[in-house]
């Protein structure tokens, strides 16, 4: 007798005894209506930032009358460990701890060893990644590693202070950020990854003084184009400067020569410099979405499952947790909730999208 899944708006999916992955033969990908497999778990573990980045945190909107999550309300480490071991036995072989500001979340180094324990169904162990600001991760940067995270992504829009505090809106100071990128790099966190959000008008004077810093060093740059993420960053396609764009702008300097991605559903378009001193990635996503190759969901704080970085709801699976659920069940709310994706908004931007209702980055991470 078939099972019914209940979903956050109330669709219902008729489910085969055995849960969603009854239809599928041991091995087989989790696959979505577009026939794209789950393969990485984004998990905020914290709404809370201590920037307040323009294109993310607005302090006009966040500011300090804003109520965030109360602890209570967030998934615990064992909860969240929970929803990963269930998600790895279903396909996932990359987790990466986001926010807000992850470094944030207390005792945050436990979760790292919690997760890095977990093992896919062939024995092998699960890659566990951060991203950052990079504030605290010069003293974090040992404890995360011992713990067992594999890698960091850093968030850096300039080099320039006066860039820099414009971008963040914080009183911290870049060599600040600098130090943790090395930090990381010392003790093995490597290759670092550096996000730059480009935003035209406002810090694009800084792509070349950023290429030129990181050249050489072994870490990856990389640069993203503007989103329209959330509803409160005030977007405008006038200030979104295309990957094309920059590429010619740094490629005027610096030859440079197209590489392989790494792996299916890397958002980042890579690029080598000619010379070999390392590499470059281009994040398009409003230019040319990557939707096709998407493998990517998001759990939220309290433990909502976002299908896409634009989405406008989630389907809970806290209740389950709390309410007494096996992890059969479980699996089988998330591969329902997968199996039913068809997600593909940068496909379809435009002006409707553009002013549809959306979830802020800060709450599902980037």
């Amino acid at each position: 007798m078939s099972k019914v899944i209940f979903l956050a708006d109330d669709r219902r999916l008729a489910v085969p005894p055995g849960g969603p992955s009854a239809l599928r033969k041991p091995g087989e990908p989790l696959l979505d209506a577009r026939r794209r497999p789950l393969r990485d778990l984004r998990i905020s573990v914290t709404d809370r930032c201590n920037f307040r980045c323009t294109y993310c945190m607005p302090r006009e909107v966040f500011d300090g009358n804003y109520a965030f999550m109360p602890h209570s309300a967030l998934l615990s480490f064992e909860e969240i460990v929970r929803i990963a071991h269930v998600a790895v036995q279903q396909g996932v072989r990359k987790l990466r701890l986001t926010g807000g500001e992850p470094l944030l979340r207390k005792d945050i180094e436990v979760l790292v060893g919690m997760l890095s324990g977990l093992r896919t169904p062939e024995g092998e162990p699960v890659d566990v990644t951060l991203t950052t600001n990079g504030t605290l991760l010069a003293k974090k940067a040992a404890a995360l590693k011992q713990a067992g995270l594999s890698r960091v992504t850093v968030s850096l829009d300039a080099l320039d202070e006066r860039q820099f505090e414009r971008m963040s809106d914080s009183r911290v100071g870049v060599r600040t950020v600098l130090r943790g990128i090395a930090e990381a790099a010392r003790v093995g966190l490597a290759p670092v990854k550096v996000n730059m959000v480009v935003r035209k008008g406002l810090n694009d004077d800084q792509i070349l003084p950023m290429a030129r810093y990181f050249r050489g060093t072994g870490h990856i740059l990389r640069f993203i184009e503007f989103m329209d993420v959330g509803a409160t960053n005030g977007w405008n396609l006038s200030e979104v400067l295309t990957g094309a764009e920059i590429l010619q702008r740094i490629a005027a300097e610096f030859p440079l020569e197209s590489a392989e991605p790494a792996y299916r559903g890397e958002v980042a378009a890579r690029w080598r410099y000619a010379d070999g001193a390392g590499e470059i990635g281009l994040i398009t996503s409003v230019s040319q979405p990557f939707c096709g190759d998407c493998t990517r969901a998001r759990l939220s704080p309290e433990g909502k499952l976002f299908l896409c970085l634009f989405a406008s709801q989630g389907y809970d699976v806290r209740s389950l947790l709390r309410g007494g659920a096996g992890d059969d069940d479980i699996a089988a709310r998330i591969a329902a909730i997968w199996e039913g994706r068809g997600d593909h908004y940068s496909e379809l931007r435009g002006r409707e999208t553009m002013h549809s209702k959306k979830i802020e980055m800060s709450y599902i991470g980037g």
